[in-house]
């Protein structure tokens, strides 16, 4: 589905276009290689092969990591309803108990508490993103973003 850009708007302040969980294609391809690997009996044939060629014995970790591969993926950006970035999340509790669009229009983001848990991976791109959004608007700021991620 395509969202627009105030959807694709974390209540975060993150840009969930920029975020891997949601633009990577790579769960869907575990799954189909999951899929292809049960069809085609490959883990039998490593099984087999294994013997004769020790670098088949690490195909065994196979289905365990394209699972775990599938299940980071993200479908629905949190603000059209969806979970955020995996699980519960207190940000959206709090901006839905405030009645509020997003961190942006909470007078108390640049110290919440509750954004702590992203500084680690996100560092300051975060209230950055929060006092942009409050300067162009839900639906202008994007262009002027920080990245979600420091390798883009």
């Amino acid at each position: 589905m395509n969202y627009n850009k105030s959807k694709l708007t974390a209540y975060c302040g993150l840009y969930c276009g920029d975020c891997i969980r949601f633009k990577c294609k790579a769960s869907d391809l575990s799954d189909s290689l999951l899929d292809e690997i049960k069809k085609n009996h490959f883990l039998e044939y490593a099984e087999v092969k294994k013997n004769h060629t020790k670098e088949f014995e690490q195909f065994k970790i196979l289905p365990t990591l394209l699972k775990a591969i599938s299940k980071i993926k993200c479908e629905i950006p949190c603000r059209a309803g969806g979970d955020g970035c995996g699980g519960s999340c207190p940000i959206i509790a709090c901006v839905k108990t405030k009645n509020i669009d997003g961190c942006w229009d909470c007078d108390d983001f640049e110290k919440c508490s509750h954004l702590e848990f992203l500084i680690p991976f996100h560092g300051n791109s975060i209230k950055k993103n929060l006092r942009l959004i409050q300067k162009y608007g839900i639906t202008d700021w994007v262009e002027f973003r920080e990245k979600c991620y420091p390798w883009l």
